[in-house]
């Protein structure tokens, strides 16, 4: 094992300095150990980064080293200046490198602040380091500061701020308290990237004195510390009883809502910003919302999913961090923030840019004299970086002019140089965000071969297997590499070896013939060099007799059996292992050397047991289940795979065929189905098995048909309901004599990569098909204009030849022939192609244009000379744009290889326009045609930039109006078209006014108050009119009061022909308006999304009371009702899913509802109440009539002296009226009844009905005689009925709301 790790390890080494065998010039291999002795221009093999930030206390160690042959001198500049250290005695360079040491005791270090860059030189050349920038670390002090402390309600959101002191690099951030122990932070208290301390809401528990933000700076480990913060909470009743004592001398924060509600983002602020990152930085996006309760953060990506390697959630969800951040990393993110009241989401634009970084470093090169190689410089980012050279430190324009030297952008080309032009060569990249600095240097050698390999070096492998035999090698020019075996005299090439690029030799299937020793031999034109390495090829461990599958019962023993064979030279290992792990530590597990038995077998034995045996070189293993059964007096019927197939054997052995027969294993209670013949080609793919061929299950024998020149094993599967058994044991080998190909290669193809080549390429036969040793393939080709000879070539294990020094793209017959060592394969097909391409000669010929109308014009051209296009030609491209110095965007429109004109669509009217024509081909584009302009007419113009309603009046009003941002002509004027709109929606007449082009207001009279206007204006051109912008106000008038409510802004424009609707509010609402009368605010909408739950949300203006919500009813119209007068609302139209969460919302409107003066009403003028009084009146005139009726049947009573004796208040003063009351008499009968009064209070007993005599009686009993005559006296009740009267509450009777009319 440990020699095929030193084998791997030395094939490494040669890939990794080989590598430039495989173009002209070779790689340099840096490592001095490897190529003692060779001059080497200088490489920087260490230097301080670029920003360099030091420790004012300590000496300044700035970094520079290289390595060289011979070893470089060191200088240095400061601020693009010489640096002279010889000057200044507190400066020093440490010896063998430039590392400068700069001793700042006693000294200001910002004296030795600036860029710093370092050259290493020797005689070969010069490399530079970065410019390296340095600065001394600072950490300032906290600015001195006065805090007041800090009261709060209960409930509210808080911010403490830190504003820590910049530093040099920026501080670390923490909150701790006076105890020097961290603040515990939550989802509800958390610290931000800025260091401030928030809080989403805040509780009682939240008060304390010792909130301390803390800036801890790395460089100098010191740490600065803010004023300790007070922070006091209260609740309702503590703020009433504590207002006093703090209001003088504190902020007092009593105006934010402490309930329930819905989150809002504290940061960052708005429904949408924006963040810049540089590829491969972190980026870092944070959202942290206040509300109760705690609103919950969570994440996601419009575009696409979160990088999940990459992405990380910090901060309680409230940070999202990717790193290693790539241009994919770009898009919206959406942070949303969600409690029990609602939802609120922000969405974060990121964009990103790049500093430059490779594609490709320059590499070193050698090259020998009179070779050619290219110095590469491939940088990307975005912005893209600009590239600039440099030799020696010098800028390459600069520097003495080398004729074998051609510079282009990114590439230095190097052809035919010659000795002593060596040096080191700086590729300098940048664009905004930064730089890279890149040396490389081409070293001009002239080298015999080496070889890099270890002399003698013995490698191991198995029988069967593939063995690599390294021969690394240096040499300039590059060695040629070939290999040969003792005893042999020729080059070792073949099917059955390969020599790689690298040097190294590959034996697909070594074989113990194939162990001996071997000898590389490197060959250039200065020298030869050799080297010997010796291969021996192992007898394979392989598993004779495997374990096999157990049942036992409980108690009893079980043995696995597991033979094996191996290599005598190899120091074989056998483990065993329970269920992939190691066995029980039991002593009733014995191992012997090739079995395993367990003894009183129990329910924990139950598993799987695989035997491993091991050798340094390779391992083989076997595994076997144990079941453990109950003792049952009849064993169940166990069904189970088959076993394998046994003694195989060959018979009717023929050139193409075989007759193979095996005997059937046990079929283990399921019967057998089928066979399986399998077959290893073991000369070409060793230990690869492929299925040949099936049969019956009743079958034993197969006819098998073979191909020629393989060496084939055999083995058999069975198969059951079950499943497969195990593989068979191989048969015996049987190897097929050699033949000629049957077959060609396949999928040939012919087509050039340059304009002077033509690469034919095939898919190679596999090894099968081969059909014998010495596999090559004959490739044949001729141009097919003309009479043409056929040329060809032999080549061998390769899938394509390149055929130089062709014409442009010319047609060529091609052909591809398998060859072997015993023929050829039948002749193939010839295949038609073309080599390669060029860019098109010339442009498109008689280009014109045709403008058709002012958004499309007509291009019109000749087609090119096919002599011209130099390949394939793909079509035309017409290339346009518009003078405008604000749009520089050029626009492209591709048209077909016939195409001889093409429209350009979408013109801006009015404008200038330049365009060219291009064909192209397969290759690219060629010139283009001389540019050309055109000029597109007058159109329609937009429609105006804006719409509002201003100075409302009763009878008038001013419409203004903002120019149409696309005038697309010389504007003529502007018509303004106004109708009223009743209370259905109807539309009135239409009043139409024509404007002169150069106003922008207009204002209107004679307008009807309390009525609903929709105007429609237009911009217009000699083109005619273009698409309106519309808006509806409404005029209220009242009793002595005339208000114009807020003006309704302009959200659509008008359905109607011919004036296009466009979207101006959020998303799904539009036409949103209002008007305000005495009953409520109407309000009005039109929706087009899905969600019918749609609800008028309406709160307070100006303050910070949460929404009201009421529900619609999927309607268009709402009356909102129970607003008060004089009061000014947001109101504002929203549409909510299933789950409550808000999809669409309308703009928010300003209402203010109008102050009413309130209007006493007489209710004696009232129609109603004059008919009721009328209706009382002629039922008691009725009652009296018919009173004075029954009196005058019963004459005269003597009623005086018992009202003198009882001398009732209530009815003196009746009597004081009009004298005594005398006695009742016929005479009396037709005078005016003047003692029917109620008592001074003006009520009644309440069961008694107001227009009863009772109350005149005694005991409530008052009797008439036969006659009719009242016979009852004035007594002691009456009194008492007075005295309820006083005390009750009832309303007067219609009798005494009549005598008031009276």
């Amino acid at each position: 094992m440990e020699s095929i790790l030193q084998c791997v390890l030395h094939v490494s080494v040669t890939i990794l300095l080989l590598l430039g065998h495989m173009i002209t010039a070779l790689e340099v291999p840096l490592d001095p150990k490897l190529l003692e002795g060779l001059p080497q221009p200088p490489t920087i093999t260490h230097q301080s980064p670029k920003d360099y930030i030091v420790d004012p206390r300590e000496s300044i160690v700035v970094h520079c080293e290289a390595k060289g042959k011979p070893h470089p001198s060191f200088s240095w500049t400061r601020n693009g200046t010489h640096f002279d250290i010889d000057k200044d005695p507190k400066v020093t360079m440490k010896p063998g490198a430039g590392t400068l040491v700069i001793d700042i005791s006693g000294e200001k270090p910002e004296a030795y602040e600036g860029v710093y860059q370092c050259t290493a030189r020797n005689e070969h050349g010069a490399a530079v380091s970065n410019n390296i920038v340095v600065r001394q670390s600072r950490s300032p002090l906290w600015a001195k500061e006065r805090i007041e402390p800090i009261v709060v309600q209960e409930g509210v959101s808080l911010v403490l701020q830190c504003r820590p002191p910049a530093g040099l690099p920026p501080p670390i951030i923490f909150w701790m308290d006076n105890n020097f122990l961290r603040l515990i932070q939550n989802s509800r208290v958390s610290q931000a990237l800025n260091g401030d301390l928030y809080f989403s809401n805040v509780r009682t528990e939240d008060t304390r004195s010792d909130y301390i933000c803390y800036a801890r700076f790395p460089h100098t480990q010191t740490i600065q510390q803010k004023q300790p913060i007070t922070v006091r909470v209260l609740n309702v009743d503590a703020i009433n009883e504590t207002m006093a004592a703090f209001l003088n001398d504190t902020d007092f924060f009593s105006d934010s809502p402490s309930g329930e509600r819905r989150p809002t983002f504290l940061v960052p602020s708005g429904a949408s910003s924006s963040a810049m990152v540089l590829r491969g930085d972190v980026l870092q996006l944070e959202c942290i919302a206040e509300g109760l309760p705690t609103p919950e953060i969570s994440w996601r990506k419009d575009s696409g999913d979160l990088p999940m390697n990459r992405t990380t959630l910090h901060n309680f969800q409230k940070t999202l961090m990717i790193s290693d951040v790539t241009e994919a990393d770009a898009g919206d993110y959406r942070c949303m923030a969600s409690n029990s009241q609602g939802a609120v989401y922000h969405i974060i634009t990121v964009t990103v840019k790049a500093a430059p970084y490779w594609i490709s470093t320059p590499k070193n090169l050698i090259l020998a004299p009179k070779e050619t190689g290219v110095l590469s410089c491939l940088p990307s980012g975005n912005p893209k970086p600009i590239i600039s050279w440099s030799m020696n430190g010098i800028p390459i324009e600069n520097s003495p002019r080398d004729p074998s030297r051609k510079v282009e952008e990114d590439s230095i080309i190097f052809s035919d140089v010659q000795p002593g032009s060596s040096a080191v060569y700086q590729c300098n990249t940048s664009n905004e965000f930064g730089y890279l600095l890149a040396n490389a240097f081409v070293n001009v050698l002239a080298e015999p071969p080496r070889v890099l390999t270890r002399p003698n070096e013995v490698y191991q492998v198995i029988a069967n297997g593939p063995a690599l035999l390294d021969c690394a090698t240096f040499g300039s020019p590059i060695p040629k590499i070939t290999w040969f075996k003792e005893g042999q005299n020729s080059v070792l090439d073949g099917d059955d070896y390969e020599q790689h690029n690298n040097g190294s030799l590959e034996i697909h299937t070594a074989q113990k013939a194939d162990s001996g020793k071997y000898t590389c031999v490197a060959i250039n034109s200065l020298g030869k060099k050799e080297n010997h390495v010796y291969l021996e090829v192992k007898e394979p461990t392989r598993i004779l007799k495997q374990p096999e599958y157990k049942v036992v019962q409980r108690k009893g023993n079980v043995l696995f059996e597991c033979k094996v064979k191996h290599d005598p030279s190899l120091i074989p290992t056998m483990t065993w292992l329970k269920n992939d792990g190691e066995l029980p530590d039991d002593e009733r597990f014995v191992v012997d050397m090739d079995s395993l038995t367990i003894y009183n077998v129990t329910e924990g034995d139950e598993g799987t047991y695989t035997c491993i045996m091991n050798t340094t070189l390779d391992q083989d293993s076997a595994s076997a289940r144990l079941t453990l059964v109950e003792a049952t007096p009849t064993p169940a019927i166990i069904y189970d795979q088959p076993d394998p197939p046994t003694d195989l054997e060959m018979t009717e052995l023929r050139a193409r065929s075989v007759q193979l027969t095996w005997v059937p294993g046990s079929d283990n209670n399921s019967p057998i189905q089928r066979f399986i013949i399998q077959y290893e080609d073991v000369l070409h793919q060793q230990g690869v098995w492929h299925n040949l061929t099936e049969v019956p299950g009743t079958k034993t024998t197969a006819h098998l048909a073979l191909s020629p020149y393989v060496l084939y094993a055999f083995r058999v599967l069975a198969v059951n309901e079950v499943g497969f058994s195990q593989p068979s044991y191989p048969s015996a080998r049987y190897q097929t004599e050699p033949a000629a190909p049957e077959e060609n290669p396949s999928e040939v193809d012919a087509a050039g990569n340059e304009h002077d080549n033509l690469v034919i390429s095939w898919k190679a036969l596999t090894s099968l098909q081969s059909s014998g040793p010495g596999l090559q393939y004959k490739v044949s080709w001729r141009q097919t204009d003309g009479d043409r000879d056929w040329e060809s070539v032999t080549v061998a294990n390769v899938s394509k030849y390149v055929v130089l020094g062709t014409p442009t793209y010319v047609p060529f017959e091609v052909k591809v022939q398998a060859v072997n060592d015993y023929g050829s394969a039948p002749e193939p097909t010839a295949v038609r192609g073309f080599s390669g391409e060029d860019l098109p000669m010339a442009p498109p010929e008689a280009v014109q244009v045709l403008v058709e109308n002012s958004t499309l014009a007509e291009v019109q051209w000749d087609p090119i000379n096919p002599q011209m296009v130099r390949g394939w030609l793909m079509g035309y491209k017409v290339y346009y744009w518009k003078e405008d110095p604000q749009i520089e965007e050029q626009k492209v429109l591709t048209f077909g290889r016939n195409k001889t004109q093409g429209k350009l669509p979408g013109l801006q009217p009015y404008s200038q326009y330049t365009f060219n024509v291009r064909a192209f081909n397969e290759k690219g584009e060629g010139p283009s045609s001389p540019n050309q302009q055109f000029n597109t007419p007058e159109g329609v113009p937009g429609p105006p930039a804006s719409l509002r309603i201003t100075n409302p009046s009763l009878d008038s009003l001013t419409v203004e109006w903002g120019p149409p941002v696309e005038l697309n002509g010389q504007l003529t004027g502007y018509t303004l078209r106004y109708q009223p709109i009743n209370s259905t929606n109807e539309l009135g007449p239409l009043e139409e006014v024509t404007l002169p082009a150069n106003t922008t207001s207009c204002t209107l009279h004679s307008l009807k108050y309390s009525t609903r206007y929709k105007f429609y204006l237009n911009a217009n051109t000699v083109k005619g009119a273009g698409p309106a912008v519309t808006e509806e106000t409404v005029i209220i008038m009242d009793e002595g009061h005339t208000e114009l409510p807020h003006p309704v802004f302009p959200t659509t424009l008008s359905l109607r022909p011919p004036f296009p609707k466009v979207h101006l509010s959020s998303p799904g609402f539009g036409n949103v308006s209002s008007s305000v009368g005495e009953d409520g605010a109407v309000l009005s909408w039109e929706y087009w999304g899905q969600d019918k739950n749609l609800f008028v949300e309406y709160t307070v203006d100006n303050s910070k009371e949460e929404w009201t919500k009421e529900s619609v009813n999927g309607s268009q119209t709402y009356l909102l009702k129970g607003l008060k007068a004089g009061t000014s609302y947001k109101v504002r139209v929203v549409a909510k899913d299933h789950t409550g969460v808000t999809v669409h919302s309308s703009q928010e409107l300003s209402i203010t509802v109008p102050v009413i003066p309130s209007q006493q009403v007489d209710i004696a003028t009232q129609g109603w109440f004059i008919g009721l009084m009328c209706a009382i009146a002629l039922l008691i005139l009725v009652l009296l009539i018919a009173c004075f009726i029954k009196r005058n049947k019963g004459g005269k009573y003597p009623v005086k002296e018992k009202e003198d004796a009882h001398a009732d208040p209530e009815i003196q003063p009746m009597k004081d009226d009009d004298g005594t009351f005398g006695e009742y008499s016929d005479t009396e009968d037709h005078k005016p009844l003047k003692g029917s009064r109620t008592p001074s209070n003006g009520t009644v007993k309440k069961d008694d009905s107001d227009d009863s005599l009772v109350d005149y009686g005694e005991g409530g009993e008052g009797q008439f005689n036969e006659d009719g005559s009242f016979i009852g006296q004035y007594s002691g009740k009456k009194e008492r009925d007075t005295a309820e009267g006083n005390e009750s509450s009832e309303a007067p009777s219609p009798v005494n709301a009549m005598n008031s009319f009276v």
